[in-house]
């Protein structure tokens, strides 16, 4: 299966600008680039939907350009229904540099990585407006989807004109470094097109591009968004554990889409992961593939390996397999309590309110429901302090079979 094919096997083209692009992805190196803007110091898992794509170019052989918009970002691509924050110079900048080392990272040094500031910076207003403006139509920018969207509820200047800017980037990149080609999500499409219209005016030659369709949970809901919150790729703002746990709990109605987006597995991998689990659904083998998957590409086989432990660990109630890093990655979103000064059990459930009364606590106890660092607890005398401590640092308390609570050891 040649690369236009199986881009259409995915599902990973929805529109398409360019009449033999299916003979440049297939027969032809070319460059391409993607962009984003820095507006946080790391990407998300609904980046890494379009991220995962352009690395998948380069290992055809295409040659890619990851633009971090370090001028886009000072103004914000409009939203559909409000105007985005503008933030500072000094945020900008450090955020671009988070994305640029993260981008690096994923495409292990091979990709080149830009930063649009560095040729909008020259511009002066004027210039901008003879050499860019006079080429685009206030007409046709009106008539883009986002920005006739807001025209009720008013947009800005500065965001009418992001269009223009993103529209220069491709000029600038199809001039300096024979960038052919724009690859992006579906939302990106109006000023993917903007770029196409300015390079056709100005050189008199084409361009292409496609994009990719924004990836849904079961819900309707963008991929990777949980509880309003994005699953980061940076493992110090989501780890490995929580990402993975995002993962394998995919809905089964998706994860073939998923598998087919988010992993290098051939079209043939795919196909038989999928009739073994349609047998067996409730091994998950589906999910825990594309957990495993994405993880390794993330964050290397390690970060998996501790993840997929953590998950067995919690699971099974084996908690002193863990190290309390591993804890405290586990366990980062359970109720947490410190304890200065040696306790008994009974007191510790009851002062921390993990049970409401004593006579609920011998309850649980006398029906085998609490459990000490895995190990299942019936003496409501015991004493708890250090030296019950998983590297002198937490005790874990499970109350039936999935409320986990943690006792943080003072010194």
């Amino acid at each position: 299966m040649k690369l236009y094919e199986e881009l259409k096997w995915r599902g990973l083209i929805k529109d398409v600008a360019g009449e033999d692009i299916e003979k440049k992805l297939n027969d032809e190196k070319i460059t391409f680039y993607w962009g984003t803007d820095p507006t946080a110091d790391s990407l998300h898992l609904g980046h890494y939907s379009s991220l995962i794509t352009a690395k998948r170019l380069a290992k055809a052989g295409h040659h890619p350009i990851l633009l971090v918009g370090g001028a886009t970002g000072l103004i914000g691509d409009p939203r559909p229904t409000a105007e985005r924050e503008i933030i500072s110079v000094e945020e900008v900048n450090k955020n671009l540099l988070g994305i640029q080392k993260q981008i690096e990272k994923i495409f292990e040094g091979k990709a080149e990585v830009v930063n649009n500031y560095d040729w909008i910076k020259t511009f002066d207003f004027i210039t901008f407006l003879r050499d860019v403006g006079k080429y685009i139509n206030v007409n046709y920018m009106l008539n883009k989807d986002i920005i006739s969207r807001r025209l009720e509820t008013g947009i800005t200047f500065a965001e009418f004109s992001y269009t223009l800017i993103q529209g220069y980037d491709f000029l600038h990149l199809f001039e300096e470094k024979n960038c052919i080609m724009q690859v992006e999500g579906s939302d990106q499409w109006g000023n993917i097109t903007t770029g196409l219209e300015l390079i056709k005016k100005k050189t008199g030659k084409d361009a292409y591009a496609f994009t990719m369709p924004l990836v849904l949970d079961a819900n309707g809901n963008k991929f990777g968004k949980s509880e309003g919150n994005a699953l980061w790729l940076d493992k110090n703002k989501t780890s490995s554990y929580a990402l993975y746990q995002y993962l394998i709990n995919s809905d089964d109605k998706m994860v073939e889409e998923y598998l087919k987006i988010f992993t290098f597995l051939t079209p043939e991998e795919i196909i038989d992961i999928m009739e073994k689990h349609n047998k067996e659904p409730h091994l998950r083998l589906a999910q825990k593939t594309l957990a495993s998957e994405i993880i390794k590409d993330l964050h290397g086989v390690e970060e998996l390996i501790s993840a997929q432990k953590i998950s067995e660990a919690l699971f099974s109630g084996n908690i002193k397999e863990l190290s309390s890093t591993q804890i405290e990655e586990g366990l980062s979103k359970v109720p947490t309590f410190e304890l200065s000064e040696e306790k008994k059990l009974i007191d510790v459930l009851v002062d921390n309110k993990i049970v409401s009364s004593r006579r609920e606590a011998r309850e649980f106890l006398g029906n085998g429901a609490i459990n000490i660092n895995g190990e299942k607890i019936i003496d409501e005398n015991l004493i708890i302090n250090s030296e019950l401590a998983i590297d002198n640092k937490y005790i874990v308390i499970r109350r039936g079979k999935k409320n986990y609570y943690l006792i943080k050891i003072q010194k």
